[in-house]
């Protein structure tokens, strides 16, 4: 019992799409936001030497054979495609580029205190606070399990949102099961 809880990082691997009714479907959805360690399949269409799979750096760039380096963080995958084609039309006439989210890795929660898996866990950008919770294998038996909070940072601002898991065991305040973003801390106590 003694000491702190080891962290332990979960990170899911993510397919680079999944196959629809109509054939392919992206991972992610159009508004989505990039962020470091995301990783994208750039690709010009009749030149294999410009197909690349790219990471986006802890700095919020990448780079791209001769356009250099480019912003990603806090960017679509159109906004960067648009700054893509704009900067090879210097090289390549109308270049016919596309920008695909490949792997989803910089949307982290963390879940601590009193669960059988505390951690820092990669999500889906759509993950509940019930979800997180599972993911990190249940409340432990000695868990306080109407006073668990959610702390959310942006913007030089931090909010706290209260999520009290036994109503919402008991189908009861269901909209405390708010949609957790990137990097906010699911607390136990």
């Amino acid at each position: 019992m003694g000491g702190a809880p080891s962290y332990e990082s979960h990170a899911m691997e993510t397919v680079s799409a999944a196959p629809a009714s109509d054939g392919w479907r992206p991972l992610v959805d159009p508004g989505y936001r990039l962020g470091a360690e995301d990783v994208m399949l750039v690709s010009v269409w009749k030149d294999e030497h410009l197909t690349k799979e790219v990471v986006v750096r802890p700095d919020g760039m990448f780079s791209f054979p001769l356009v250099g380096d480019i912003q990603a963080e806090d960017r679509t995958v159109e906004e960067i495609r648009a700054d893509i084609v704009k900067r090879l039309t210097k090289y390549i006439p109308n270049p016919n580029v596309s920008v695909a989210v490949t792997k989803v890795l910089s949307y982290k929660v963390y879940v601590v205190g009193r669960v059988n898996k505390p951690g820092e866990y990669v999500i889906g950008h759509y993950t509940d606070v019930l979800q997180a919770l599972s993911l990190a294998g249940g409340l432990t038996p000695f868990a306080a399990e109407n006073d668990i909070k959610v702390i959310r940072r942006a913007k030089g601002q931090q909010q706290v949102f209260v999520f009290r898991y036994g109503d919402v065991r008991k189908g009861q305040g269901l909209e405390q099961n708010i949609l957790l973003q990137r990097g906010d801390s699911v607390m136990v106590p």
